[in-house]
């Protein structure tokens, strides 16, 4: 594999793709680059997580660094300790993808994550012509890292006395934490799909598979249903019909709770050219500003800190609320909307259906030899036709996934058979072009 850095990281297929050898070799690049007199190395619980991990360790130590083992916990705890400790960290985790496939995020000393540059930086040391890193035993400082973030998570929420919440935590990082969080503050809490067995991550549940969540829901009668991915740095919601609530109606409503308490510095909310344009037109009425962004969370984190704004996220359901935290964290933005219903008393599928109206939002994914990143520039006439034919109820966007070899084609149109005409049209140019 030749390491790329993504929108989100390193990531591939475990130990055959992403070997123990890259892992180290890139453990030792990001500590060199980076500097640090120690590491924090944090994973999720699939299979080959650990022995990637220890591989990391090595690099860590070959760079002369000393590891620290945080052990396995959320994405969004790692970061957090990251920057309450000062310290660089590596998280070994895919995210939402399959038990198959792993990666490695790395932050900066300080919990934020790296711009291109750095990564670029890395990926030239990486590749540098030196020996492979000798991989054996390193015997880590280990670090309850999980404590510590539960701890904050508590003191930092509002209490939820009451409150009905089924927790999806997809057999990942977040299996122990969120309910510990949220039995902490008070709420009821059922919690499905906690049992990671190193294999289960994301199968069939979490935020990319929510029908069971909201079978629950509407079973046990929940006021609510949160579903993490296998990292823990995104949340989707289910109302108590079973609904479900995705990350655009989730900022949107972050946005207004913020304004409510005064706290949504210069009326402005981030997000990445995903967000619908429903999104765009609500904020537009409520007098919020909206400023966009390239997909990526990092893109969003930044665009935050240069214009000192306090929210914003993806419609996957990365929510940064950044008066608290460094990086999307799915457990926060949930305790966050969860104070939000539990302050208003009314419930989730009220205040999701009344803050904006979706426009119809089709999305295909075509799966290419190699990445192409500058497809729509090449597409520019097609997809200029397509926008045309659409007006001002419908929007084009063509871009290359930043994490797999996919060009994402995503149509928003007046109607549902308009959006997936026209997005399957544009799909069948881009199999024969690219494919």
């Amino acid at each position: 594999m030749s390491l790329r850095f993504g929108t989100d990281g390193v990531r591939g297929a475990a130990l055959t793709e992403l070997t123990t050898d890259l892992a180290a070799r890139l453990g030792r690049a990001a500590a060199e680059v980076l500097g640090g007199d120690r590491w924090l190395i944090g994973r999720d619980p699939r299979e080959s997580g650990e022995a990637l991990a220890e591989a990391v360790a090595a690099g860590v130590r070959a760079a002369g660094a000393e590891p620290v083992d945080a052990g396995v916990l959320p994405t969004p705890a790692l970061a957090w300790l990251s920057e309450s400790l000062g310290l660089p960290a590596a998280m070994i985790t895919a995210s939402h993808n399959p038990w198959s496939d792993n990666g490695v995020k790395v932050f900066a000393a300080g919990g934020l994550k790296l711009g291109d540059d750095v990564e670029g930086a890395i990926e030239a040391a990486l590749h540098d012509g030196r020996p492979p890193v000798t991989i054996e035993a390193v015997h880590s400082t280990v670090l309850d890292g999980a404590a510590p973030y539960v701890a904050h998570l508590v003191a930092s929420s509002d209490r939820l006395d009451g409150l009905h919440v089924v927790l999806d935590t997809a057999n990942g990082a977040m299996h122990a934490v969120a309910p510990a969080v949220m039995g902490a503050l008070g709420a009821r809490v059922d919690v499905i799909h906690d049992a990671p067995d190193g294999r289960n991550i994301n199968d069939h549940c979490g935020a990319t598979h929510t029908a069971s969540l909201a079978d629950e829901v509407v079973r046990r009668g929940a006021d609510l249903g949160l579903a993490f991915d296998g990292d823990g740095d995104r949340v989707i919601a289910v109302d108590h019909e079973g609904r479900v609530v995705d990350g655009d109606r989730l900022i949107a409503l972050a946005a207004l709770h913020l304004r409510e308490r005064g706290a949504l510095r210069h009326d402005t909310v981030v997000v990445t050219v995903m967000s619908n344009l429903g999104f765009h037109r609500a904020m537009s009425e409520a007098g919020i500003r909206v400023v966009t962004t390239a997909v990526g969370d990092r893109y969003v984190l930044e665009a935050l800190d240069a214009g000192g704004f306090s929210v914003g996220g993806e419609q996957s359901g990365h929510v940064i609320y950044r008066d608290l935290a460094t990086t999307g964290d799915g457990l926060l933005a949930g305790l966050q909307l969860a104070a939000f219903l539990h302050g208003h008393g009314e419930p989730l599928a009220l205040l999701a259906g009344s803050v904006m109206a979706s426009f119809p939002q089709v999305l295909v994914n075509v799966r290419v030899a190699d990445r192409h990143p500058h497809a729509a520039d090449e597409l520019a006439d097609e997809i200029r036709a397509t926008e045309e034919r659409l007006g001002a109820d419908g929007r084009v966007l063509v871009r290359a996934s930043g994490t797999e070899p996919l060009i994402r084609v995503m149509v928003e149109a007046a109607s549902e058979q308009e959006a997936r005409g026209s997005a399957e049209s544009l799909a069948a140019l881009v199999a024969e072009r690219f494919g």
